[in-house]
């Protein structure tokens, strides 16, 4: 790309706007597939201690970048800078709740991308819902569902616990989620629970969808809302049903499918 070409990033960005939930969607989606000029505050490109420079906004940390060399040079920034995919940068930051800044030079201060939205573009937009999300307790009546599916949690041992939570994204359709709390995450655990869940969900009326996530994710908006706001509609533990031996582990593990699994 020449130095006064727009980038991808760029024309999206030119239409942002509070509210259009739909255009900050295209620029996530840009930002997956496009590059950006990232500010190193210390160290140069690919050296051991290069090291982004950072911002604050409204008590969040953010790594400011610029989406091109015309805005580079229009930035003023004098130290190095280094330039990586939009997907790449998104994966690195993301972990440690870092966000990303666009073009913070640019009249109006330019746009923040927080973290949970890089988790979404590193871990792919469509398995995780555009927010901003939500979220309440399920308004639907089927109760044939939740006791169908605490009965066959009882025999699966894999499953811990059951939670619930009727998600509405910023675009797209809402949805039942349902929480899985495991205390095995290898893959014959995992699979039991997936027959769990597609034996449960035949009972439930057409046209509802229904999701899961894995409540050991520190980082989903939708786990960290039910461990707040609700108690599991089925819990193992407080039922005095037996547990697995001790040694499983009790994090979520590499075999877990995706942070939303939809059925």
């Amino acid at each position: 790309m020449s130095a006064g070409a727009e980038s991808g990033v760029e024309q999206v960005l030119r239409h942002v706007a509070p509210g259009r939930y739909d255009t900050y969607e295209a620029l996530l989606r840009a930002l997956a597939e496009g590059r950006l000029w990232m500010l190193l505050w210390h160290g140069r490109p690919g050296s051991p201690d290069a090291q982004y420079a950072n911002m604050e906004v409204d008590g969040l940390g953010y790594a400011p970048c610029v989406t091109s060399e015309r805005e580079l040079a229009a930035s003023g920034w004098n130290r190095d800078h280094e330039t990586v995919s939009g997907r790449a940068v998104a994966a690195a930051l993301w972990p440690g709740r870092w966000g990303l800044w666009l073009n913070p030079h640019a009249p109006g201060g330019g746009v923040g991308v927080p973290w949970p939205d890089l988790r979404r573009i590193a871990c792919g937009l469509d398995r995780l819902p555009a927010g901003p999300l939500r979220l309440s307790e399920p308004g639907a009546e089927i109760p044939q569902f939740y006791a169908l599916l605490a009965q066959l949690a009882g025999r699966t041992p894999a499953v811990r616990a059951l939670s619930r939570a009727w998600v509405r994204p910023a675009l797209g359709s809402p949805y039942l989620a349902i929480g899985l709390d495991l205390y095995d995450t290898s893959p014959a655990a995992v699979e039991s629970v997936r027959s769990m869940m597609r034996e449960a969900v035949a009972v439930v009326p057409e046209g509802l969808p229904v999701s899961t996530v894995a409540m050991a994710d520190e980082h989903d908006p939708v786990v960290l809302w039910m461990r707040a706001r609700t108690r599991p509609f089925y819990d193992r533990d407080a039922a005095g049903g037996p547990a697995p031996d001790s040694g499983i582990p009790l994090r979520q593990g590499p075999n877990w499918p995706s942070p939303l699994t939809s059925y």
